[in-house]
């Protein structure tokens, strides 16, 4: 028989799960950090399946739109985009293969920050504290 408490328990657990994805898109591992304490492991991996299948959460369409993002808004170098990946919890594996089927846009998209870096920049620092601070942000010099 089946226990309808259960299913009703879950249902509103899942509903929890998708309006914190559809507000924002998020990585696995943020899901799961948000989560852990309020939903038992195995309920949560149900959940997490069930909305990867439907197509809602996705790793690998996150660094796209993450990247896309990051492009408009932003200066980075491919070394920050890098970390700025990593650290919502996505696999290095997953992050390489994305920056190896775009590496050309991403290598012009890195040279343009680097260009308007140095354009800004360039008005309150030295050439050395200018090479220095492009290094630590992982440009190539």
């Amino acid at each position: 028989m089946l226990d309808f408490k259960k299913i009703d328990e879950f249902e509103k657990k899942k509903t929890k799960v998708m309006n914190y994805i559809m507000y924002k898109k998020r990585t696995e591992q943020e899901v799961r950090q948000k989560f852990y304490s309020t939903i038992d492991e195995e309920t949560l991996d149900e959940i997490i399946n069930y909305v990867k299948e439907a197509g809602y959460l996705s790793d690998t369409d996150y660094i796209g739109r993450a990247i896309n993002e990051f492009m408009a808004l932003k200066n980075l170098s491919i070394f920050e985009i890098k970390n700025k990946l990593y650290a919502k919890g996505i696999s290095k594996d997953d992050i390489e293969d994305y920056i190896q089927e775009h590496r050309e846009e991403l290598e012009e998209y890195e040279e343009k920050s680097k260009q308007n870096i140095i354009a800004k920049k360039s008005m309150t620092m030295d050439e050395l504290q200018l090479k220095n601070y492009l290094f630590k942000k992982g440009f190539k010099i």
